[in-house]
């Protein structure tokens, strides 16, 4: 590509930023005088680029709404972060009725990419998972994704720099499964290479990740997306729980999801009927208890509470609340008085004695004039 040709290229990134430009700034950034750049926008308008000038003390040139899309010219970072959004829309369901718009965008985007640039997307796309919790996706360093998705497709150890959740910093060896995006975050799980455990770490905490040399497998089973969810219900916290629950998995899990929590069958005890039910074991762990009484209620399933003792008071102490509630009478609400009309006829009963008044229906007695 020649050099004014390249120029031409950039002036119109510029405008695209937004904004009007000034001639004097365009000038400097592209380096050349205030006449090269009239020429330039002048090669921009024959191209059908809706360029207009604004005149005055702060005028200069932008882009006007034409009748087609002009020419589009994207960085690196927001060539990704356009495919991540059309990925994460379509995976949330913000797609038109076809999914014909959100596809024919991508196929776009990614057939005018450069090779090196669509081969590293591709290797991203590749790498990510995401849960069933979709959010508004956080902002992530386009480098950071790029590099571990990169370790995730060879199998190759990455040295990360890592501030955990109490502002402890490391730096740890790392074998990436897979990046996940979850209920608006995103994630890179795999295993800690020092401890040989393994562990999940948010990419916005991460300040930087280097490749190393070498390679290691992939282990069998779970996804990444499993292995993360997994993560937050078996996570280090204040209380343990342990729950039977008679159940389907869907009944459980519309409650009590697999972030939250893990199930597994449980088997009947000895001289117990099979039969009687499907009993899932349920285990949690949860820094505060005095969330999962509403919510063991809003089940309507019958319960067991195994451990620990804490909840099993919370939730009595929520039932005697809805009982007291419940049989509590409603105070009664006095009969309004309602009072006659300014018109209306006085009443027809007799006058009282004490007062001597009238009747309305019998017009009062003359007196006769005798003393």
């Amino acid at each position: 590509m020649s050099r004014p040709t390249g120029r031409v290229l950039t002036l119109l990134e510029l405008l695209q930023s937004g904004g009007t430009r000034t001639v004097a700034e365009l000038a400097d950034r592209l380096g050349v005088e205030g006449r090269t750049v009239r020429r330039y926008v002048d090669q921009l308008i024959d191209l059908d680029v809706p360029v207009e000038s604004v005149r005055g003390r702060y005028g200069g040139y932008r882009l006007a709404p034409g009748y087609r899309l002009p020419p589009l010219m994207l960085s690196d970072d927001e060539a990704l972060a356009v495919l991540l959004g059309l990925v994460a829309g379509r995976r949330a369901g913000l797609t038109t009725t076809e999914r014909t718009a959100n596809e024919t965008a991508s196929a776009k985007i990614r057939r005018v990419l450069p090779r090196h640039i669509a081969r590293r997307l591709d290797t991203l796309l590749e790498a990510l998972a995401f849960t069933d919790q979709p959010g508004e996706l956080d902002h992530p360093d386009a480098g950071l994704l790029l590099t571990l998705a990169d370790a995730v497709r060879h199998r190759r150890p990455v040295s990360i720099r890592y501030t955990d959740r109490d502002g402890r910093r490391s730096e740890r060896t790392f074998h990436a499964y897979g990046i996940v995006a979850h209920a608006g975050r995103w994630y890179v799980t795999g295993k800690d290479a020092r401890i040989g455990e393994d562990r999940t770490f948010r990419l916005d905490r991460i300040a930087d990740a280097r490749t190393l040399a070498g390679s290691f497998e992939a282990p069998a089973g779970p996804g990444p997306a499993q292995r993360v969810l997994s993560g937050f219900a078996t996570a280090e916290y204040r209380h343990e729980v342990t729950l039977r629950i008679h159940g389907t998995v869907e009944q459980i899990r519309a409650h009590l999801p697999a972030g939250v929590a893990s199930l597994e069958e449980h088997e009947p005890a000895a001289g117990q009927d099979p039969a009687a039910g499907h009993w899932r074991r349920v285990e949690l762990r949860a820094e505060r208890l005095d969330w999962l009484p509403p919510v063991l209620a809003s089940l309507d399933r019958p319960f067991v509470i195994e451990r620990p003792d804490e909840l099993r008071d919370l939730v009595v102490a929520l039932a005697d609340r809805l009982t007291s509630s419940a049989r509590t009478p409603a105070p009664r609400t006095p009969r309004p008085t309602r009072s006659p009309p300014a018109d209306a006829a006085w009443p027809s009963s007799p006058p009282s004695p004490t007062t001597g008044t009238a009747s309305p229906t019998r017009p009062a007695a003359r007196p006769s004039g005798r003393c």
